[in-house]
């Protein structure tokens, strides 16, 4: 039987077409109309003025810490239960992760220890220059009480929406919910252009300047004048026909996941020991990836002897994120709690996901965790 990923690419035949299309027009690198559409088409669908298409998600966190003013020896405030690429582009800038834990009803950023740490470091007249939000697994945040937060101290927000496209929090689309907001396309991504990301943001005119670094930050001129220090951070004609091809099917794709995530749902819904990742109230998830919780006691298994069970059946399954407070890489970085993301990484497992994932393979897979239970 082929193996079975946890979330691969799902393109067809109109991918297939507009990157035709984008070859033979002769637009191929670095940029062209496709770039162009694409930046369009996401900035109304995300519910912002304006989109500026990169390399990858990293590449757009990074411009926006950049144009958020973030530089050494700033704090900026970042979840500690999300993928180190929410956390790299603050040390890219010289600046310090404070790494933040998430609610157990939730698993997004605690927006009471959020509070906390702005306002006692606003008191001590050191406010961080920044807080990223991240939307976990296809979730929002609770953006609202932490952008409160932020603006009685002014510090800017920048929303984290990674793994969320097509979610909403309380009816607004993930991508809008902070000044800056960031996207990724990456292969694994519900929506993917091969690799690359977005830049999101209210404002055109930053965004216009983030799209400028982003192309080495080249003056207008015959000759090549840079006066100041840029990226070669933005998408190639190609990816961005791919992009928006998927785009374009966004809702068929949105549909498919949360038809994935509903069958576990009647298949594992009655396992004693189970749980599912909480939806978070006003939220409409795009169900990414479906995570489960195992409780080795109630269940009968370790979420690790679950994964390797699928492992032996050609099934990929993931941990749920490790903390970055336990990653090596961050041991010194100041924090607020951690105990939460400490629980869900100990018990959460994440199962396939992906909307081209066949009834009769996720079936399996169903059958494959109900065999590991007692």
């Amino acid at each position: 039987m082929p193996r079975i990923f946890l979330s691969p690419p799902d393109v067809g035949p109109d991918e297939r077409h507009l990157l035709l299309d984008a070859l033979d027009s002769g637009w191929v690198a670095p940029l062209g109309p496709h770039v162009d559409g694409l930046e369009r088409e996401l900035a109304e669908r995300c519910g912002v003025p304006a989109a500026a298409a990169m390399s990858s998600g990293t590449a757009a966190l990074h411009l926006a810490l950049l144009l958020a003013g973030v530089g050494p020896g700033d704090e900026v405030l970042v979840p500690t239960l999300t993928f180190v690429a929410s956390v790299n582009p603050i040390t890219y800038l010289g600046a310090t992760p404070v790494l933040i834990d998430a609610t157990a009803a939730t698993w997004q950023v605690d927006p009471d220890l959020v509070a906390e740490a702005v306002t006692e470091r606003a008191v001590a007249g050191r406010p961080p220059a920044a807080v990223v939000t991240v939307d976990l697994y296809g979730s929002c945040a609770d953006a609202d009480p932490i952008a409160a937060a932020c603006a009685e101290h002014g510090v800017p927000v920048i929303e984290d929406a990674a793994e969320a496209i097509g979610a909403t929090y309380r009816g607004r689309p993930a991508g809008s919910l902070g000044e800056l907001a960031v996207l990724s396309f990456n292969g694994n991504k519900l929506l993917t252009t091969g690799g690359g990301g977005a830049l999101l943001g209210h404002d055109e005119a930053r965004v216009a300047r983030g799209r400028w670094l982003a192309a080495q930050a080249r003056e207008p001129a015959a000759h090549y004048e840079h006066a100041e220090l840029g990226f070669n951070y933005r998408m190639s004609n190609l990816n961005a026909a791919v992009g928006r091809a998927q785009l374009a099917r966004l809702d068929e794709l949105l549909a498919a996941r949360a038809a994935v995530h509903a069958r576990y749902r009647d298949g594992l819904g009655d396992v004693a020991g189970l749980d599912f990742m909480p939806d978070a109230p006003g939220v409409v998830p795009n169900r990414w990836l479906t995570v489960v919780t195992l409780d080795p006691e109630g269940f009968g298994a370790t979420p690790e002897e679950v994964r390797l069970r699928l492992e032996a059946d050609d099934v990929e399954a993931r941990p749920a994120w490790k903390p970055m407070h336990l990653q090596p890489l961050l041991r010194h970085a100041p924090r607020l709690g951690g105990a939460v993301a400490e629980d869900v990484f100990a018990r959460g497992l994440c199962l396939p996901s992906g909307s081209a994932l066949a009834p009769s393979d996720q079936d399996r897979i169903i059958d494959a965790v109900r065999g590991c239970a007692r």
